[in-house]
């Protein structure tokens, strides 16, 4: 797991007992639900739950493009040379790295485009004119720990930022001595020793959230999906090819298991850009895609069982 804090959390052992917790809330936008398995009293599960959500705010306050007051907010209104977050290498490095396999079309520079499309911090779905996205050369010079903007870069986290935090949190139950949890954020999944019931998640239709087209098993490890009918408004839906300034059309959903949340997350949105075999060679996973045409495809060792006919690899 990966760790970008430490916080005082340690569990002494007279604070045990014999119950499970769980913590259930909103945050980023989404639905959390944590199952903490390693007993914990009620004192211990109040204090972890307090370092876990002022983690997510301060995570929230540095990287989201709808606050005003936001680290990506304030620097998208004028060029310059920024002190990145502490936390910020992985989330630089692995999309510096994602921009170059997919030949710029998954970038942290599509955050106008996406905004000029409708998905705004208003939450408009109204579209206006389109702005071109700019590459990363023209926009951004990248050395952690500074950034340089060279112009009004609106940056954009969406593709593997929430995958990052579910790493962040886990790290956080980890250095608390919680030696078997299960963190489900929105479908963005991190396992650790996670008990049977909760190993095994089901994969939702991309046509219909009421079914799932199977079943997968993670007991420790991440698994992340990304599909098109969750953020769709009017001609748009929310995975946008900078390059056509259109939504893409590849596949309907993706689901990866990896080691974090952080690399699941980034390959999940880079397999609607480009082909499997063009990532399986920077980084060991597992994938399933379901294209257009509902066709599904999957690598070997994919942990699932599906209820939908199988193709190749491709």
């Amino acid at each position: 797991m990966m760790h970008s804090s430490r916080l005082n959390t340690k569990l002494q052992p007279d604070q045990l007992d014999a119950r499970p917790r769980t913590l259930q809330f909103e945050a980023i936008g989404t639905a959390w639900h944590i199952y903490l398995e390693t007993p914990l009293t009620y004192a211990a599960y109040q204090n972890l739950s307090l370092c876990i959500h002022s983690r997510i705010a301060i995570y929230d306050q540095h990287y989201s493009r709808f606050r005003a007051d936001s680290f990506v907010t304030v620097m998208s209104k004028a060029p310059g040379i920024y002190q990145l977050p502490d936390d910020a290498q992985p989330l630089l490095d692995i999309y510096e790295k994602m921009y170059q396999i997919t030949d710029g079309r998954m970038t942290p520079l599509v955050g106008a485009l996406l905004e000029d499309a409708g998905y705004d911090a208003n939450y408009s779905l109204q579209p206006k004119p389109l702005r071109p996205t700019p590459s990363w050369g023209e926009s951004l010079s990248y050395n952690f720990p500074t950034i340089m903007t060279k112009n009004h870069a609106l940056l954009d986290f969406g593709a593997a930022g929430k995958g990052y935090l579910v790493d962040i949190v886990a790290a956080i139950i980890q250095d608390a001595g919680i030696d078997s949890f299960s963190i489900n954020a929105g479908g963005d999944i991190v396992n650790y020793n996670a008990p049977p019931e909760l190993a095994v998640i089901g994969l939702e239709h991309p046509s219909n959230d009421d079914e799932i087209v199977g079943l997968a098993k993670v007991t420790t490890g991440s698994l992340c999906g990304s599909a098109v009918n969750r953020r769709r408004w009017g001609a748009y839906h929310h995975i946008m090819n900078p390059i056509t300034e259109q939504p893409t059309t590849s596949m309907l959903a993706t689901w990866v298991v990896a080691d974090t949340g952080l690399l699941a997350d980034a390959l999940a949105t880079a397999l609607f850009f480009v082909e499997a075999r063009a990532l399986t060679k920077h980084f060991n996973f597992q994938y399933a895609a379901i294209g257009f045409d509902m066709s599904l495809t999957s690598s070997d060792g994919f942990p699932a069982n599906f209820f939908l006919e199988q193709r190749r690899p491709y």
